[in-house]
């Protein structure tokens, strides 16, 4: 079955690792595995079948703790439609599912040397997202 879109460019929007002092890293590389990976997916029409999708990664640390850092990367996907789809939910699951399928090893690698090159070697993210089965669950 032939795709319904075409990604025509990908680069990364904005890039933070922030840990505030050396004390900070320490505490942190101590109890990184307190820390969760969330994803968030935006996206906005641009014009003639364009859309933008901006897929945010964020890695924290949800406890209390006053020590701590914060990892984030947005990565824009410029995406093309084939053809014009009038379904919005077609188009939301080509969004969620297929374009986060296609893009996601790659912005998996630019974070996980995020946090290597931040001092946190040794990183994996240890469980793949499942974007059909996220897509899938928010309608059960």
């Amino acid at each position: 079955m032939p795709e319904k879109f075409e990604i025509l460019l990908n680069y990364i929007k904005d890039l933070s690792s922030e840990t505030p002092d050396a004390e900070t890293y320490l505490f942190v590389r101590d109890n990184l595995k307190s820390y969760n990976l969330n994803i968030d997916i935006i996206s906005k029409a641009i014009k003639n079948n364009l859309i933008e999708v901006n897929t945010k990664l964020i890695f924290e640390d949800k406890n209390l703790s006053e020590k701590k850092s914060y990892f984030e990367i947005i990565y824009v996907s410029i995406v093309k439609f084939k053809k014009e789809i009038k379904d919005k939910k077609e188009m939301e699951k080509i969004i969620l599912c297929d374009v986060q399928n296609k893009i996601y090893p790659k912005l998996e690698s630019i974070f996980i040397n995020l946090l290597k090159d931040s001092g946190f070697s040794g990183i994996k993210i240890e469980k793949k997202i499942d974007f059909d089965k996220l897509y899938n669950e928010r309608f059960s």
